[in-house]
């Protein structure tokens, strides 16, 4: 449990762009941070991240909140989880009773899996600098490869010996459960029922998430039996899913925003070999085939990625076909080749680090380009595979989302294959026609009702449904309205003609005693304002963004946020001037406040206009008719106060 003296000492040290930076790459826009957002996928930047307000805010998903909510939505903690993670991240000390792995795992099923990890590759660790079978079968591995101890130690490599259930029997003695040990893939149960270890008599490679923490691992065995799998990787599980991880990310997320760039490797050893010629932006597809998720993943952090190849031919031709998907996500790719036989592990222990770089820097190349010139190298004069070829890379062109970048590539092919840049326009705009009418096709299959009601989930496949709170519906706009002026300016004294020193939300909430919200949770607002007034607080915006109900805290990020900001060259170069809110604050606020009464107003002259319709006792009917009048002159009132002050 953690004290709630911690817990606001974590959320006053929490800075949300340093926090939400950690995971989004993130650029200023006016007084606003914007990236594409890491709960959904686009390429259009629609996730704003407020400094001053402590908040943020995808106007895409609708996803929002403050710097714990983000932490929990992308790493899907609990509450104490990612306060513990951001307390860890600025180094706030936690007070709290000392659990047992017991205990952890009883509170969290899944929180239990990252301790049997973490306890997993803490053995594996131990067991390769601390005992003799290590040191001489492990260590002496990775040494003869040439790699240093400093590497070593930091992607945490270790050694599971070769006996039949060390790791597990080991986890079992200090507390742990099998049926973790189980669900992690670190232990197999037999027939017999008997369980053993999967990754006995390995160099073990942990694999870290984004964040850190363990979640799998990948064993390279040393014996030269080829019936033994040379690579073993965890299953999937829990905790972890191969398609959304890259191996080596945490160590390199940082050099890659830094560099604008990430290398991209096939294997665990090609990252180390790497990282020890001191470049870090690089990362492996942890011996997957290349997802879309991992792909998203890079560019969260850059739009440049740069492959590095082995030098073997059939493999080149195969990663050719599989690489067109980055051109798709909208990253600009580019290659380097390293000489036939050579890796980049292999490449940079044969030729050293100062050569290994210069070779990266001398050989990169536009991947078009590249896939041009291999596969017209591999055409020769034959007419036919240079019909084919020329198609296949204008189908890759084809892919670029960008309409620029696309292009200069078709100028480029157009002199490399020496075909006219028309008939390349030509067949790429025919590609893409193709592909937006199959898009096509397939939407209205997707979206069309088989019968002649539509189904309740017609478009549950493509849109989630927004929340209430979420959602301006007119009638409700003018609740909106007050809720975002008592959360934008409530906390300001004014001076005007007839109100002398007097806050803004005092005012509001005076003026709105008669008038009952339909909006629920503006009501809920509302009313726990004027309850915080009358006890002598004035609640700041920050009172109900950290709201613990999900609904009052969704509302007030939404009517806190804002997806525009005005830019200061409308003024400074256009000379053209947009009146600020803030000029005119009264008018703002008594402009609020009667469009609502009005609208308050003209629902009751209705209701009243249907009585009187319904109503059969003519002497009914006048008292009616007197109390129409009545509200009718309020409604005048209010219309021409409004007429004269604010254009709505």
């Amino acid at each position: 449990m953690i004290d709630q003296q911690t817990i606001d000492k974590i959320i006053e040290t929490a800075r949300i762009e340093e926090v939400v930076g950690d995971f989004v790459t993130l650029k200023k826009r006016g007084t606003s941070l914007i990236g594409n957002c890491p709960f959904h996928n686009e390429k259009t930047p629609s996730f704003h991240v407020s400094v001053s307000k402590g908040i943020y805010k995808c106007f895409g998903c609708g996803k929002g909140g403050d710097s714990i909510r983000f932490v929990m939505e992308h790493e899907k903690y609990s509450y104490p989880e990612a306060l513990r993670f951001v307390a860890n991240k600025y180094n706030i000390e936690i007070a709290e009773t000392e659990k047992s792995y017991q205990d952890i795992e009883a509170q969290n099923a899944r929180e239990s899996l990252f301790v049997v990890s973490n306890f997993a590759a803490k053995f594996f660790t131990n067991q390769m600098w601390e005992t003799q079978e290590g040191r001489n079968i492990g260590l002496s591995y990775f040494k003869e490869r040439g790699f240093r101890e400093d590497i070593l130690k930091k992607f945490e490599l270790g050694y599971s010996p070769d006996v039949w259930d060390a790791l597990t029997q080991n986890a079992i003695n200090n507390g742990h459960k099998v049926e973790f040990l189980e669900s992690t893939g670190l232990s197999i149960k037999n027939e017999k029922g008997q369980h053993f270890d999967r990754f006995r008599g390995r160099v073990m490679f942990p694999i870290h998430n984004f964040t850190g923490r363990i979640i799998g691992f990948g064993g390279r065995t040393l014996k030269t039996d080829k019936k033994v799998a040379k690579y073993v990787n965890s299953p999937e599980s829990d905790i972890y899913h191969k398609s959304n991880v890259l191996y080596g990310l945490y160590q390199a997320k940082k050099a890659i925003r830094e560099a604008d760039n990430c290398y991209l490797v096939e294997g665990y050893a090609d990252v180390l070999a790497v990282h020890q010629a001191d470049i870090e932006n690089v990362v492996a597809s942890s011996g997957t085939s290349l997802t879309v998720e991992q792909i998203r993943l890079i560019g969260r952090f850059t739009q440049n990625v740069t492959i590095l190849y082995d030098g073997d031919a059939a493999g080149i031709k195969a990663s050719l076909r599989g690489l067109d998907m980055i051109l798709e996500e909208g990253l600009n790719v580019k290659v380097v080749l390293f000489p036939e036989g050579h890796d980049p592990d292999s490449y940079m222990h044969k030729v050293g680090i100062g050569e290994f770089k210069n070779h990266i820097e001398k050989n990169r190349k536009d991947f078009i380009l590249y896939k041009a010139n291999i596969l017209l190298e591999e055409a020769g004069n034959d007419p036919i595979l240079r019909a084919g070829i020329i198609r296949d890379i204008v189908e890759s062109i084809a892919k670029i989302p960008d309409n620029i970048k696309a292009s200069i590539f078709v100028k480029e092919c157009s002199r490399l294959l020496d075909v006219e840049e028309k008939i390349l326009l030509t067949e790429l705009n025919k590609m893409r026609n193709d592909r937006l009418k199959k898009a096509t096709q397939q939407q209205a299959r997707k979206t069309t009702p088989q019968t002649d009601e539509p189904p309740a989930d017609l478009f549950a496949d493509e849109y989630s449904a927004p929340k209430e709170s979420e959602v301006f519906r007119k009638d409700a706009s003018q609740e909106f309205e007050i809720v975002r002026l008592l959360l934008a300016f409530g906390h300001q004294l004014v001076n005007w003609d007839e109100i002398d020193n007097m806050y803004i939300g005092s005012f509001i909430i005076q003026n709105l005693s008669d008038v009952t919200f339909d909006d629920s949770v503006c009501k809920i607002i509302v009313d726990n304002y004027r309850m915080e007034i009358e006890k002598g607080n004035l609640p700041t915006a920050n009172h109900f963004i950290k709201h613990k109900d999900e609904k009052i805290s969704n509302l007030a990020i939404t009517l806190s946020s804002s997806p525009y900001t005005l830019s200061e060259n409308w003024y400074n170069k256009h000379k053209i001037y947009v009146r600020d809110e803030t000029n005119e604050l009264k008018k703002t606020i008594l402009g609020g406040i009667y469009h609502l009464k009005k609208r308050k107003v003209d629902d009751l002259l209705h209701a009243i206009l249907k009585e009187i319709k319904e109503e059969k006792d003519p002497a009914n009917q006048d008292i009616l008719m007197v109390k129409y009048a009545q509200i009718k002159n309020v409604e005048r009132t209010i219309s021409n106060y409004l007429g004269s002050v604010i254009i709505k």
